[in-house]
């Protein structure tokens, strides 16, 4: 049976490139953890970001060192995960001219997203930034 680990490479390749993600955030001690789908951006070597308004329930529950998960994957068959582990690194005011209009043109495009940006009634957002721990990694199109 072949390997489906991906490579250093391969697993930060495979991040950086445009998934919607899922995170994952710890609760209070009997609850499940909340778990979500985000925009999120990554480059190699870096840290994985994201931007949430601070009165979210993600934005409630995050502090710095809270350990949580992100998980990027393919939709299609054979797929493909990068599930990253680690902690809460910052959280920041975020740039809506700066964050907020990156990442939105990331996922729409740059129309859609300047549009997204004009459009955008949010308060108070916040920059969280996560430092990869640990990888779990998958990539079926190699069996």
């Amino acid at each position: 049976m072949a390997d489906t680990r991906m490579s250093v490479q391969e697993r930060e390749t495979f991040l950086a490139d445009i998934h919607v993600g899922v995170l994952s955030i710890p609760r209070k001690e009997g609850k499940a953890p909340l778990t979500v789908p985000i925009w999120y951006d990554y480059e190699p070597g870096g840290e994985v970001w994201l931007i949430m308004g601070r009165q979210s329930l993600k934005g409630r529950l995050l502090q710095a060192g809270t350990a949580v998960t992100v998980v990027a994957q393919t939709e299609d068959s054979p797929c493909q995960y990068v599930s990253v582990e680690g902690r809460v690194s910052a959280i920041e005011p975020a740039s809506k001219e700066v964050d907020l209009k990156h990442m939105a043109i990331r996922y729409l495009g740059h129309k859609m997203g300047v549009a997204y940006v004009a459009d955008s009634t949010e308060e108070e957002s916040v920059r969280v930034s996560i430092s990869p721990e640990r990888w779990f990694t998958a990539d079926y199109t190699k069996r």
